[in-house]
């Protein structure tokens, strides 16, 4: 009775936990979603290590487990408010060489393990930091004081061309009126200049704007076939 229950529920579980993670690592997963894989792993333990346990309700509980994490997913995509309200935000750690102790210890972080990310980072001595910021999945990013930044081209006294981060107009399909009203631009300027590549807004999955290169859009689908990438 384990052995066919193994067989008849591993391929479920398998197949929604790809559903629930799509490629991430599990390092990179939100807290929902690794709630959910935790939570769906012990519901599957539980059924094949317990014959008594029922076993169609368990491959429901799956089922259910997988729709609604997937739920979950359109609604933080479409909703940012409701993304940032389930998942952890960022937090400041370190500003300007010192510790914010406050910030460390809600989290709930020990100084050997931002030691231990600082020292991942090629940071051995936090003076020089100017920020550390916890992201929302655990990891750690780094800024660190431009006396002991790499070289360049300015330090070289070459004269290189200013690079500015370019604003995200539309978002799947639609148009991001924040982002475009900070631009001092109209929407009728991005519909315009996305006819022009011969893409409707519906079409474009996301598409960016910086006053160097222009608009540049990546639709929903592309024109080429995709590169098959084999080990």
């Amino acid at each position: 009775m384990v052995f066919l229950r193994i067989i008849s529920i591993m391929p479920l579980t398998i197949l929604f936990t790809i559903f629930v993670m799509g490629k991430r690592p599990i390092g990179e997963m939100p807290v929902f979603d690794f709630l959910i894989i935790i939570t769906m792993g012990s519901v599957v333990g539980a059924d094949i290590a317990d014959p008594s346990i029922h076993h169609l309700p368990t491959a429901f509980a799956v089922i259910v487990l997988a729709l609604f994490q997937n739920l979950v997913s359109r609604l933080t995509l479409k909703y940012r408010g409701f993304g940032r309200f389930i998942s952890f935000e960022p937090t400041l750690i370190m500003e300007n060489g010192r510790f914010i102790v406050k910030n460390i210890r809600d989290i709930k972080y020990s100084i050997d393990e931002i030691l231990m990310m600082l020292r991942e980072k090629d940071v051995f001595h936090f003076k020089e930091v100017k920020y550390a910021i916890i992201e929302s999945n655990g990891k750690l990013s780094v800024l660190k004081k431009s006396e002991v930044k790499p070289l360049t081209p300015k330090d070289m006294a070459i004269a290189g061309e200013e690079e500015e981060i370019p604003s995200v107009v539309i978002l799947e399909g639609r148009l991001d009126k924040k982002s475009i009203a900070k631009l001092n631009m109209t929407e009728d300027h991005v519909i315009t200049m996305a006819k022009q590549q011969s893409y409707r807004i519906s079409d474009i999955f996301l598409a960016n704007y910086s006053p160097k290169t222009g608009l540049t859009i990546s639709p929903y689908r592309g024109e080429e076939p995709p590169i098959n990438i084999e080990h």
